[in-house]
């Protein structure tokens, strides 16, 4: 048994980020176990990648990479685990379809040439209800009145908690069979998948442990902040995720405060700072300062957040916070390390 309670035969998730810091807390738990199972489709190019018959960055020019960096450092960290043994396999089923998807439009189909009752057609639905929403809320913060865009946002995140349990579901299916072949096995997965993990434990015998960990809860703890680094749309969602059908105030606000956490939050990849976990505590900043906002507050500011840059934003919320603080008990400003 290991110094975190997981036996050889575990199975376990680790719950990250595509932050160039979380490769190394990859990596020391990825090296306990034999099969590693990674949140991305199956790509021709992965395996002559990982046997280094062609070069890092000849294959990432393939993908359309959101996070460039982390993809590189991590290329690298697989390429030396299946270098000591490790078998690493590709497992998203969700985006595997969706992309046959693509390549079927754009070979001239049309959606009602999709084969309907399959799981092609499930990820299409939930594509398309997700994206509908998401562009209905991209119109509403072009210029709408803000319960519009509170009514936006709610709308997003209960479609997208719907495509996350699709997505979980049928990745918790493709895993099984895999971790059932396997002696101990590592499931990457992002902060929001933590369905999961349920999906998973309803599958696999009784008899193997699911463990799971956020692998930046250390050095999230060290910073002052809570293991899971949830902003409030992350939070609705997963409340929408567990409970479908829930409408009450605390979703206002949690949809108010995420307009504001969304315009704060830095969102290009960065590693400023000597110890390297620029993005932890950059999380826990932009929580730590919507915090004390109610939703009036949220109102407020929002016309003035809704055309600025984050370094705008960020000034205009410390701005609005000092001004408030004498009025508003427990009011916490923003870290000094915001400028």
């Amino acid at each position: 048994m290991s110094n975190d309670g997981c036996k050889v035969d575990d199975l376990f998730i680790g719950f990250s980020t595509h932050r160039p810091e979380i490769v190394p807390l990859a990596a020391e738990q990825m090296a306990r176990f034999d099969l590693i199972c990674l949140e991305e489709p199956p790509s021709e190019s992965f395996l002559p990648m990982l046997r280094r018959e062609i070069a890092v960055e000849d294959y990432l020019l393939e993908l359309d990479l959101e996070y460039p960096e982390f993809s590189r450092r991590m290329c690298r960290l697989l390429r030396d685990l299946h270098d000591r043994g490790k078998r690493v396999v590709q497992v998203e089923p969700f985006l595997e379809h969706l992309l046959a998807i693509h390549e079927r439009f754009a070979a001239g189909e049309a959606p009602d040439d999709l084969p309907r009752g399959t799981p092609m057609f499930d990820v299409y639905e939930a594509e398309r209800e997700a994206t509908a929403a998401l562009l209905a809320f991209y119109t509403a913060a072009a210029g709408a009145g803000f319960d519009r865009v509170i009514a936006a946002v709610k709308r997003f995140a209960r479609s997208d908690a719907r495509r996350f349990l699709l997505r979980d579901r049928m990745r918790a299916r493709a895993i099984a069979p895999l971790i059932s072949e396997a002696r101990s096995s590592y499931v990457e997965a992002g902060q929001m998948h933590f369905a999961l993990q349920r999906f998973l434990r309803r599958i696999l015998p009784g008899t193997l442990r699911v463990v799971s960990r956020f692998l930046a809860a250390p050095q999230a703890r060290a910073f002052g902040g809570p293991a899971h680094l949830y902003g409030p749309g992350d939070v609705l969602t997963l409340l929408y995720l567990f409970h479908p059908e829930r409408d009450q105030p605390r979703e206002d606000l949690l949809a108010a405060r995420a307009l504001v956490y969304n315009k704060i939050i830095e969102k290009e990849e960065s590693e400023e700072g000597s110890d390297g976990f620029f993005h932890t505590k950059d999380e826990i900043q932009a929580i730590r300062t919507v915090r004390p906002l109610s939703v009036e507050d949220c109102r407020t500011l929002y016309p003035v957040l809704r055309r600025a840059g984050t370094a705008e934003s960020r000034q205009a919320v410390k701005d609005y916070l000092r001004s408030q603080r004498k009025g508003r008990k427990g009011a916490i400003p923003p870290p000094k390390s915001w400028t």
